[in-house]
């Protein structure tokens, strides 16, 4: 609307000039952090959006679904508005990225005509002047253009119309060329005749990998993401993303890494390119051989890692977080982080295995701080042997306002079998303040 009638409807209305050079900077920053995290192949999309290969990278995410709903996670975890789409093609993706009103949209194989039949033209990145137009002459979805005959589409408006449609419906190739800047360190080799051979490719992916640590060691580097882009003869591009969870500068390791997925490049007519980026680089000191006369022995079980985490495999470890609150008092961090400070300080003993949720359970007991007589969980009845307790745990208020009286009264419990379990109260069994006082299962003793 204009300024003036915004002004009118809100009194003290502050107004800000855009910048659009600082908008694409900002919008190139971001892309280039998605390219960190989510796929090789990535770039600017307009002046609003990025697109991104994610054909053979999405099984490092768990999949389509895991992987856009943790894209859109972590955009509005950062304060950034986001909606994301993945459809066979980067025409498609983009307009249905623009059209939907949810989060995330995810259009089948083979679904792309349905899909977009009925979008607004306005979504086929055309020029502003042919879209209008178009709306002259009475077109106004992608659908009702597709079903007009090319001919007098070209006459009028040239190739662009019919190049933009048929790239949407993935009948020519839209290849993305992937965003660099001068930090990356990259090395590449063009091929006067294709290669296709599994032990051409393998053998200049070692070579290109001794390239690449020569660049890193002059610069004091070590790679801790790398890719591998595949450039086709057909236009096409693959890539391949290896990742180790410590800068390295092992070329026979590096090597490997590569040459275990390099049996999944599909060569087609032939490979023109090779290209090999290190996407994520840290700064890596030589490491000072000791002078003793007994060495020790130190397990590096970086390698094993390396192998899982290219495999599509999520590896962490489990480290203490300073909460009283059982299911807030574990964090996961890198499977080669630095240990943690924080440590558990528990005057009870807390179960081996913390279930993802609290359960409910059934409960026979005295109020307000007597512990169960019996539990009924998972429909089998559990007569209680033994109890300790009760433990009580205080909400935390500087974390939700609705803490603020909460509480929690922890038993450990064994039943006739012996097996331990360990349960809760919500409440203190007097103030419905506190609590619903029902029970819950939350953890198994070993």
């Amino acid at each position: 609307m204009p300024a003036a009638k915004a002004q009118a409807l809100f009194r003290g209305l502050m107004l800000v000039d855009a910048d659009l050079n600082e908008d694409a900077a900002a919008l190139e920053r971001i892309t280039l952090w998605a390219l960190t995290l989510y796929s090789p192949i990535v770039a600017v999309d307009g002046a609003d959006g990025i697109v991104m290969d994610t054909e053979g990278a999405d099984h490092l995410q768990g999949g389509e679904l895991p992987m856009v709903t943790r894209i859109a996670n972590q955009f509005l975890s950062r304060k950034l508005t986001v909606r994301v789409a993945v459809a066979d093609t980067w025409g498609a993706a983009h307009a249905c990225a623009r059209a939907i009103s949810r989060d995330t949209v995810i259009v089948p194989i083979g679904e792309t005509v349905r899909a977009v039949e009925k979008l607004p033209i306005s979504l086929l990145r055309l020029p502003p002047k042919i879209i209008g137009d178009l709306r002259i002459l009475g077109f106004h979805s992608i659908g009702e253009l597709a079903n007009t005959p090319r001919a007098p589409l070209n006459l009028r408006f040239g190739p662009e119309i019919g190049r933009r449609l048929d790239q949407m419906f993935g009948r020519i190739g839209e290849p993305i060329e992937p965003i660099r800047t001068a930090e990356l360190i990259e090395v590449s080799r063009a091929f006067a005749e294709p290669i296709g051979a599994a032990d051409t490719i393998d053998k200049y992916v070692g070579r290109l990998v001794v390239e690449l640590i020569g660049k890193l060691q002059k610069h004091g580097l070590g790679v801790r993401r790398a890719d591998l882009i595949v450039d086709k003869v057909d236009g096409t591009r693959q890539a391949i993303r290896a990742g180790t969870v410590k800068p390295a500068r092992d070329v026979a390791w590096l090597t490997k890494l590569f040459r275990d997925r390099t049996q999944n490049i599909d060569p087609g007519y032939g490979i023109e390119k090779l290209t090999l980026v290190a996407i994520m680089a840290e700064p890596l000191e030589d490491a000072q051989k000791s002078s003793s006369l007994v060495e020790e022995e130190v397990r590096d079980v970086s390698p094993l890692i390396d192998i899982y985490g290219n495999r599509g495999h999520r590896v962490y470890r489990l480290a203490p977080l300073a909460s009283d609150v059982p299911e807030r008092s574990v964090q996961r961090i890198g499977a080669a982080a630095d240990p943690v400070e924080v440590t558990w300080v528990h005057h009870w003993r807390r179960p081996v295995r913390l279930l993802v949720r609290p359960e409910v359970i059934e409960v026979i007991a005295l109020m307000p701080d007597h512990p169960p007589v019996s539990v009924t969980w998972r429909g089998k009845r559990r007569k209680v042997k033994r109890a300790d307790g009760p433990e009580r745990i205080f909400g935390e208020w500087w974390q939700r306002h609705s803490e603020m009286e909460a509480v929690r009264d922890y038993f450990v419990i064994e039943d006739e079998s012996g097996e331990r379990l360990w349960v809760f109260r919500s409440g203190d069994g007097v103030d419905p303040e506190t609590g619903s006082h029902q029970w819950f299962c939350h953890g198994i003793f070993a």
